[in-house]
């Protein structure tokens, strides 16, 4: 039984439309979910299991507002094997689903002064620094996606247009991909700010891409967690990107929710 007839034999009325993908600090979104079911992807075929601290691994189906959603409670990075696809198949089993927007969350560095720990920036762009691709090994001409309006437009625009009404300062921003799992140089940072970087991670540009693949439209966030490499005296680790998005993580939580809850798709 594949993961797909899984949860349609657990939840055989169940017709979500809007995944959500929890990274770093936004695990407490799920305590916001009404009627919550949740799987372990241990129990979901082709559903990674991170190896990475924050990250759970479970998926949580429910409801939010008029909405019934799903949240992917943890990704697998590219970092974990070398491999950009790790979220493949579970996208693919949420499109099947009847998912047709990918809200997507990361923890960042910032590169803009003006975007202190704590901010909150939603994704106007992505540079795929390492130039990996999750499409590699694909046939057919859809492998040749196009990346123009990868974050929808329309969708950003609701989501601003939420934050301006709650008073939360919600930022806007070009979000620059990096394997990992070292932190970037303060050389590098440099680069990619004349670039036009305004935030770096090493996750959400290959599930975006995925997602585009797919026919999904994207929506995507980051949590900016500290500044990054030589912008600051902060001593950067894993640890201190965690401490940081648990202390921010109830403010972009209550955002997300907000957005979420009047999304119009």
């Amino acid at each position: 039984m594949n993961a797909l007839e899984i949860l349609h034999q657990r939840l055989p009325q169940a017709r979500p439309r809007v995944a959500v993908v929890l990274g770093s600090g936004w695990a407490e979104l799920a305590l916001k979910v009404k009627d919550p079911v949740h799987f372990s992807y241990a129990d979901l075929p082709g559903f990674p299991l991170p190896s990475v601290q924050g990250h759970a691994g479970d998926l949580v189906w429910g409801r939010m507002g008029d909405h019934e959603i799903v949240l992917l409670n943890g990704r697998k990075h590219t970092y974990e094997t070398g491999q950009p696809d790790g979220m493949k198949q579970s996208l693919r089993t949420l499109r099947d689903w009847g998912c047709e927007v990918l809200v997507q969350t990361n923890a960042a560095g910032s590169l803009q002064a003006h975007m202190p720990t704590g901010s909150l920036m939603v994704l106007t762009d992505h540079i795929n620094f390492s130039q990996h691709s999750p499409l590699i090994g694909e046939t057919g001409s859809e492998r040749f996606v196009s990346m123009i309006n990868a974050y929808d437009a329309e969708l950003r625009k609701q989501a601003l247009c939420i934050a301006n009404s709650l008073g939360v300062t919600l930022h806007q921003g070009v979000y620059a991909w990096c394997v990992g799992p070292q932190f970037e140089t303060p050389a590098e940072i440099r680069m990619l700010a004349r670039l036009g970087a305004d935030a770096v991670g090493m996750s959400t540009v290959p599930e975006t891409i995925i997602a585009r693949h797919i026919g999904m439209r994207v929506l995507a966030f980051s949590l900016l967690t500290n500044m990054a490499a030589g912008m600051s005296d902060e001593a950067l680790s894993h640890s201190h990107t965690l401490a940081q998005a648990q202390a921010a993580s109830e403010p972009a939580c209550s955002l997300l929710e907000r957005v979420i809850t009047g999304m119009e798709l």
